[in-house]
């Protein structure tokens, strides 16, 4: 059924578009706080940049909002308790403190965004690549 997809150019970016009733709460959440670079405003959409080909986009829509807790978004750093420090400095709720989590050989916390979604801020034990 499949074809060699070998000759195919490879995918080279990706984004993960979610939906927000509150795209200025946000901005400052993902611009400001996570000072991820806003690299795309489509007006009603704001594209950012996370890292190399990785982008998140928000979209103005309250109407098709996922049940809370069902969307989560993991952010790799090296530095989680200073990312925490900053978001909870920041009045960000922080929904799990940073702690190892042997079973996934991990080091992560959770904060919750204004839209309700979570985002796992962690670093693996080992390298993913």
């Amino acid at each position: 059924m499949w074809h060699n997809a070998g000759m195919l150019t490879p995918f080279t970016q990706a984004i993960t578009f979610l939906p927000t009733p509150d795209l200025a709460g946000t901005a400052r959440f993902y611009g400001q706080g996570l000072g991820l670079r806003l690299a795309r405003d489509q007006g009603t959409c704001h594209i950012y940049h996370v890292a190399g080909g990785a982008y998140l986009g928000f979209c103005q829509n309250a109407a098709v909002m996922p049940e809370p807790g069902r969307v989560v978004l993991t952010l790799i750093t090296a530095d989680v308790d200073g990312w925490c420090a900053r978001l909870r400095a920041a009045g960000v709720e922080i929904v799990k403190a940073p702690a190892d989590n042997p079973p996934y050989r991990i080091y992560n916390a959770f904060v919750r965004d204004p839209n309700g979604y979570l985002v796992e801020v962690q670093r693996f034990w080992e390298a993913l690549e």
